[in-house]
């Protein structure tokens, strides 16, 4: 039986390689080595806007999992274990399993693509994401007819998580999508940013990215997958459902309960840098609104 690819056996390269070309075994030898050199295609879908740096990216994040500061998760996210990883993917699909990360990362070679994505909460980065699309994977299990929500969850290890000893959410972190905001081709499964393996306090070793929604919807550090017929529980939803509703758009019309969010706030702009108006679906209407036409945004927020 061939051996399961670990994390481990994905070598990382230099800045803006293409780290699932070269897929080490004992003895391996690359069927093309020219690919282990091939610079990852930007997506047509991305911002020409500037990058944030490294540092801000990596120093400034919400991930509980790792403590409630800011800061807290590239001080604590050392401690997590990322190697081996599998991901379970089940319910409504056709085949179910327990998927090793390298694997998927075999298979999706060739949709690697890199994705310069705003993201924004009450403040807002831009990222370059290296991953491919959800709907890749999601074709490769068989989504079942009657499918209609994906429901994910993050890894459960207290003992590498800090923040998961507290009572601050109901672990584990659990995040869902209607089927067809998980196939649009903006939603990324991402598992490297600056060319590099993602960081832990980023959401190693694979994350979901879904740029026009508020960041908590991003859910890090996926451990499961499932295809329902039925609306997934969130987590935010789960504890504040008043402040936070299943969809999470980025709608400057619709004010959390506790403050504005007509505006933001961008990171490293600077002390002296204003604010920035919030643009509806973070400035990617055009590629997404019509997945909501009919519905009542300011009800179902």
């Amino acid at each position: 039986m061939a051996r399961r690819l670990n994390w481990s056996d994905v070598t990382p390269k230099d800045s803006w390689m293409n780290r699932r070309a070269v897929l080490a075994g004992a003895g391996a030898i690359l069927a093309t080595p020219a690919l282990a050199r091939i610079e990852p295609a930007k997506s047509p879908l991305s911002t020409d806007a500037a990058p944030n740096t490294r540092a801000e990216i990596t120093t400034y994040n919400n991930f509980y999992e790792f403590g409630l500061d800011k800061g807290d998760p590239a001080r604590n996210a050392r401690l997590l274990t990322t190697d081996p990883w599998e991901v379970k993917i089940s319910g409504l699909v056709d085949r179910p399993g327990s998927y090793g990360l390298a694997d998927i990362l075999k298979d999706a070679a060739l949709e690697e693509r890199i994705y310069r994505f705003r993201c924004v909460e009450a403040w807002s980065m831009v990222i370059p994401w290296i991953g491919f699309e959800l709907s890749h994977l999601l074709n490769k299990v068989g989504v079942q007819p009657s499918a209609k929500y994906v429901a994910f969850e993050t890894l459960v290890r207290p003992e590498e998580m800090p923040g998961q000893q507290s009572a601050i959410l109901d672990w584990p972190y659990r995040e869902g999508l209607r089927l067809d905001e998980a196939m649009h081709p903006l939603t990324i499964l991402a598992t490297g940013l600056y060319g590099d393996p993602m960081p832990n306090q980023n959401g190693a070793p694979i994350r979901l990215v879904v740029p026009w929604k508020y960041g908590f919807k991003s859910i890090k550090s996926i451990v499961s997958i499932r295809l329902t017929d039925t609306q997934p529980e969130t987590s935010w939803n789960i504890q504040n459902a008043r402040e936070y509703g299943f969809f999470s758009n980025v709608n400057p019309q619709v004010d959390h309960p506790r403050w504005s969010q007509a505006s933001e706030r961008r990171v490293g702009a600077g002390i002296f840098a204003g604010r920035e108006d919030t643009a509806m679906f973070n400035g990617y209407g055009d590629q997404v609104a019509g997945l909501y036409a009919g519905q009542d945004l300011t009800r179902n927020f």
